[in-house]
């Protein structure tokens, strides 16, 4: 009895890689929404809003690729029909939220659509297939986003203005003289309102997968990822809930879109259905994990850190060894490419699943 009491009494200890993990994504959290007061430079801020819209952009590929074993190389083709709509909007109807509704959800539906169709007609092929079947729609899209240059800008892309509500001239508050009420010296305008809108529109869209994933349908997703026959054998239609998931992640990817497009009062074919953005979020999620939605947040932050911060402080280092051969020639900052690729092979070394997958394997095996 006494035994009894004491197993079911004693505190349930949190593993310590989750504890970890957790701990992690709580304080990029607090960074990330107190981010206008504690970096209150432009570049600053800018990184700050990428990170919030790559964080759902990388989640929502993780919905794919982790989660339900689907290779896709057409996640930044919806990302640029949601950037795309609203810019077009934006440009044609003048700036007001009615123009975004409008724009950014024409650019979700014509995501859906696609997401459909390219689904039913190709999910029922082998996984390198259907790849090759988005990177086809991905390139077609590219190539149209170029050359139907009156509607989309064309290579230049297009500049547009955005509501009122966020412009920097805007006082949120105004003081006796007029001007903007300052909190920690911050100065509470438009631009501080525009970061907010896409930081909670971002965590509201990660809190949805994070419900998805949790969900009975999440615990399908897996079970299709795991073994496909033994899913379909149980009575599970795979193609059905392969489609469905395809539909999802491509509605959140162009919802993201949007909030890039509206951040940034541009919209081109570099920022918005660049390969380049495909080959970033496909690092993020292996650095940070397949399948753990965690991962794509410690993987946006340490790629959007890398990608504006590494070339200035390598700059630092080169010139602190410049009394050392060699070594401010390794850390010239134009090899800044090279030294992320090395700290990316050493990830996957020592992380072969991720930072959090592997983090979260070690909890298992030591709960064994």
């Amino acid at each position: 009895m006494s035994l009894a009491v004491e197993q079911t009494g004693a505190p349930r200890q949190l593993p310590m890689g989750r504890l970890l993990v957790y701990g992690t994504v709580g304080l990029i959290a607090l960074a990330l929404l107190f981010a206008p007061f504690l970096f209150p430079d432009v570049r600053s801020q800018e990184v700050a809003a990428r990170i919030c819209v790559f964080i759902v952009l990388a989640a929502s590929f993780d919905l794919l690729i982790g989660y339900t074993g689907i290779v896709s190389f057409a996640h930044t083709m919806f990302f640029g029909l949601g950037a795309y709509g609203t810019a077009i909007a934006l440009k044609q109807f003048g700036a007001s939220f009615t123009s975004i509704a409008l724009g950014g959800g024409a650019g979700v539906l014509a995501a859906l659509v696609l997401a459909a169709l390219i689904g039913l007609l190709s999910l029922r092929v082998k996984a390198i297939f259907f790849a090759m079947v988005t990177l086809a729609a991905a390139s077609v899209m590219l190539v149209l986003a170029s050359q139907l240059s009156e509607f989309t800008g064309g290579e230049d892309g297009l500049t547009y203005s955005i509501p009122r509500l966020f412009s920097p001239a805007t006082e949120l508050i105004a003081d006796a003289e007029g001007k903007a009420v300052k909190l920690f010296g911050v100065a509470l305008n438009g631009k501080i309102a525009l970061y907010y809108f896409v930081f909670s529109s971002s965590l509201a869209l990660f809190a949805v997968m994070l419900r998805i994933v949790a969900s009975p349908l999440g615990r399908v997703l897996k079970a299709i990822r795991e073994n496909e026959m033994r899913a379909e054998a149980i009575g599970y239609r795979v193609v059905g809930y392969r489609t469905a998931v395809f539909c999802i992640a491509a509605v959140i990817a162009a919802l993201a879109g949007i909030l890039r497009a509206v951040w940034l009062k541009y919209t081109g074919p570099e920022v918005a259905l660049s390969f380049d953005i495909m080959i970033d979020i496909l690092l993020i999620v292996v650095i940070g994990g397949m399948g753990t939605m965690w991962g794509a947040v410690i993987g946006v932050v340490l790629m959007t850190l890398a990608s504006y911060y590494l070339k200035d402080l390598m700059a630092l280092g080169a010139e602190a060894t410049a009394s050392i051969p060699l070594l401010p020639d390794l850390l010239n900052p134009d090899r800044w490419l090279l030294w992320l690729g090395v700290g990316f092979i050493l990830l996957v070394y020592f992380f072969p699943s991720g930072l959090v997958g592997t983090l979260m394997d070690r909890d298992a095996r030591a709960g064994k």
